[in-house]
């Protein structure tokens, strides 16, 4: 049995764990946007996102990654230096190199805009 939010009771029933991926960030282009065919002929644009932390020190580099039609368009609109605003969903990407398997970590991009002047 599980009880659920109102208190009551469902038999044969499992409880489901709530699970979100949303990723907000703001920051700076580094770099200019980079596009890629894949061996799968998927077009694919990459750029390199810079966000200060609270209260100054080091800052975060983070890699995006565009696959939609509307996302690489205005990605490739971007260069070094731009502010913008990104939403996506964190996901781990796997590799091979000469050194063995490997792995990194990079945003997919579900929306990205420029950032309005003063933000």
């Amino acid at each position: 049995m599980v009880t659920t939010s109102k208190g009551t009771t469902k038999r044969g029933t499992a409880p489901v764990e709530a699970t979100v991926n949303r990723v907000e960030l703001a920051g700076r282009v580094s770099g200019d946007p980079q596009e890629r065919t894949l061996p799968s002929r998927d077009v694919l644009v990459t750029l390199r996102l810079v966000v200060a932390r609270s209260g100054g020190g080091p800052v975060d580099t983070i890699d995006l990654a565009c696959w939609s039609a509307s996302t690489r368009r205005t990605a490739l609109r971007l260069g070094d230096g731009d502010r913008v605003e990104v939403t996506g969903a964190l996901r781990r990407r796997f590799f091979r190199t000469p050194g063995g398997a490997a792995s990194r970590y990079e945003v997919e991009v579900s929306t990205l805009r420029r950032a309005r002047r003063g933000n």
